[in-house]
């Protein structure tokens, strides 16, 4: 049995990430991989928004905001990174954050940088 939630929503998402990867490979910057992700979840006809925002309360309180890449479904949050060799677990952390902070279950971290795709499944 599987901790996740959205199971066959994140392999879905996550499917889209290595057709992005497989077509465009690694070197290109960030915003060359959300745009070609945009286009490719849009033909599995996923909705999605990008760079969507959501506050940060700490105790009754309104701090902030954050934006993250992709809110798909209105389930996942998605963030997309662009890094060459091992991927540093700030990034983790960051996707921990957002998720608690926004109350969603389930996030996908997405790294285009090297020979091959990776992602890491997170949920809270």
């Amino acid at each position: 049995m599987s901790n996740f939630e959205h199971d066959a929503l994140t392999e879905k998402i996550i499917g889209c990430c290595y057709e992005v990867h497989r077509l465009l490979g690694p070197g290109f910057n960030e915003k060359i991989y959300a745009k070609a992700l945009q286009y490719q979840l849009t033909l599995e006809k996923l909705s999605f928004e990008f760079e969507k925002e959501f506050n940060v309360v700490f105790k009754d309180q309104y701090v902030g905001k954050f934006r993250c890449d992709l809110f798909v479904e209105n389930t996942v949050i998605v963030e997309l990174k662009s890094v060459t060799g091992y991927m540093p677990v700030l990034f983790k952390s960051q996707v921990l954050s957002y998720l608690k902070a926004s109350k969603v279950k389930t996030g996908l971290l997405i790294n285009f940088g090297n020979p091959s795709c990776e992602i890491k499944r997170i949920s809270v």
